[in-house]
């Protein structure tokens, strides 16, 4: 039983003091985003770990938008993000909310505070706030419009609602200690004035409540039992006890709701930052929020990465108080391990040079038996064309090779995977000294990869038949960031890789690869993982995006 404890995280030992001691007697947890940009790979672990939670602890899971800034909220991010939470397989049901909805509720709590005393309406601009807040070392000073009446501050905020006053005219504050020795309590805005259409609620309202206020109301509205967020609010929970307790949701800090602050999980050397992916998205440097150069959880399903790949992810990188960064290669690490065994291994060839077989019958076709996956014979075999005429990597021939060099050369036998061996005869090259086709010979005898007389060879090349194959287009990616000289420049734009997309419109792949559907994704042999995108292909025309490379240095720590 011991044991047992020491493996659940710190939120689940708290969860389960909680429900022991009769504090809540179901878990209800949320995933709050704010709609105004996709979600990222920092946001697949919050709402894991807030549907994990309520899952494990057979309580209620709900799916909330924050969505009470209209400055910056979209529709389309409201969509995105409904797609990214489903895609990571939180299943919200019923529970799906919106802060917008409690706007009239919001603004009775404010009312409510505004007759105990604790609240009253401020004409200073945002800029004497910030003067009359103080810092860190010195305390504020007291707000000259903090001691109106009761009736004067319930007139003017009645004013507010009612478009009386210009933006940024009047604010609410909630009534606190200026004096604190955080910040954060000293006398908060709760509400502003901003003349602004609402993506859900129209023209109704021109004040809109601030984050620190709205959040705790919804959160008790909904009963919320534990509101996990991350550490940068951890100084923000006393405003969030306050809000609840002074109107009456809870009677002492250990009721619920209940706030706890859990490590963001920051990814080295990646870009998250709405700003820099907005500035991205606007100059046209990527293709929209979903590029596959970006880790937004749009981007990496379209690049495509699976649901269980960022479940493994997430689970490997656990669940702390301390604030550190994973590197992007555990990402990769997940990726591979997800598909290694659950996708076929399919034929590409990415850069092809010609190779003909000399000795082969002109006009045969025969169709070879593959295995889908070696590891997992479940996966079943397919059959794939060879003809005379095939095509072969580029980097799989060298006229003059060097030592240790087992692939195709003059005078050279190789094995032609799942096919034949072939002896390199020649080649020819164009004016320039390119070489345009490779000349090979075949030994009958050794169809399916093995010699009847034993001999063996050092090589084995992957091939797709020249008459057979069909064109593609495929798109390598490296960071969209110079990793080596880091992600920022001085002046604090980001630093960005030219190389970050490689195009490569000639290469050549096996038949069957072009009924590829749009997510579905193959290993192509030697070269890594690969997805049909979904926003460029067509029927009959995939394009294939490369997930990662197969080969990683990366060990998970033992």
């Amino acid at each position: 039983m011991e044991n047992e404890t020491v493996s659940k995280n710190f939120i689940e030992q708290i969860i389960e003091k909680d429900l022991a001691e009769g504090h809540c007697e179901t878990v209800k947890t949320r995933f709050p985003p704010e709609p105004n940009g996709y979600l990222h790979i920092g946001h697949a672990k919050s709402i894991l770990l807030n549907y994990g939670l309520a899952k494990k602890y057979g309580g209620q899971f709900n799916f909330r938008f924050d969505d009470t800034n209209p400055t910056k909220e979209r529709t389309e991010f409201v969509e995105s993000i409904k797609a990214d939470v489903k895609w990571l397989g939180a299943d919200w049901g019923d529970n799906l909310f919106y802060a917008s909805d409690y706007f009239d509720q919001m603004y009775e709590a404010a009312i409510t505070l505004i007759k105990k005393g604790k609240a009253y309406v401020s004409d200073l601009s945002a800029e004497e706030i910030r003067e009359y807040r103080g810092t860190l070392t010195e305390p504020g000073k007291e707000d000259p419009y903090s001691n109106r009446s009761v009736e004067e501050n319930l007139e003017l905020f009645e004013g507010m609602k009612n478009g009386e006053f210009e933006d940024g005219s009047k604010v609410l504050r909630a009534r606190i200690d200026m004096a604190s020795s955080n910040i954060n309590m000293r006398d908060p805005v709760i509400y502003r004035v901003a003349h602004m259409t609402h993506h859900n609620t129209g023209d109704k309202w021109c004040i809109y409540p601030m984050y620190d206020f709205a959040h705790p109301i919804e959160d008790a509205i909904e009963g919320i039992t534990h509101s996990i967020c991350t550490l940068e609010f951890e100084d923000h929970r006393p405003l969030y006890d306050w809000v609840v307790t002074e109107l009456g949701y809870k009677k002492g800090p250990e009721g619920t709701p209940k706030q706890i602050e859990f490590a963001k999980l920051y990814l080295t050397n990646v870009v998250t930052g709405k700003r820099y992916i907005k500035r991205l998205v606007e100059e046209g440097i990527v293709d929209g929020w979903d590029d596959p150069r970006l880790v937004s959880i749009a981007a990496l399903r379209r690049r495509g990465y699976t649901p269980e790949s960022i479940q493994n992810f997430v689970e490997l990188c656990g669940i702390s108080k301390a604030n550190s960064s994973v590197d992007y290669a555990m990402l990769e690490y997940c990726i591979r391990e997800d598909l290694k065994m659950k996708r076929p291994r399919m034929m590409a060839v990415l850069d092809p040079v010609k190779v003909v077989i000399d000795n082969y019958p002109e006009g045969q076709v025969e169709q070879l038996p593959v295995d889908n996956n070696l590891e997992n014979p479940e996966l079943g075999s397919r059959t794939v064309p060879f003809t005379r005429e095939l095509y072969i990597e580029r980097e799989d021939f060298m006229e003059e090779p060097p030592k240790k060099y087992f692939r195709m050369f003059p005078g050279n036998e190789v094995r032609l995977m799942n096919a034949y061996f072939v002896k390199c005869v020649g080649c020819d090259k164009d004016a320039d000294g390119n070489i345009t086709t490779i000349h090979c010979t075949y030994d009958p005898e050794s169809r399916g990869g093995n010699s009847p007389d034993g001999r063996k060879v050092k090589g084995t090349i992957h091939w797709v038949s020249a008459e057979y194959g069909k064109k593609v287009t495929v798109r390598l990616y490296e960071n969209i960031v110079n990793e080596e000289l880091g992600v920022y420049n001085e002046d604090g734009s980001l630093n960005l890789n030219p190389n970050s997309l490689t195009v490569l419109t000639e290469s050549v792949v096996e038949p069957a690869l072009m009924e590829a559907q749009a997510y579905e994704s193959f290993q192509f042999v030697r070269q890594g993982f690969f997805c049909a995108d979904y926003k460029d292909s067509k029927p009959g025309q995939p394009v294939f995006n490369r997930i990662v490379s197969l080969k990683s240095s990366f060990k998970l720590p033992s």
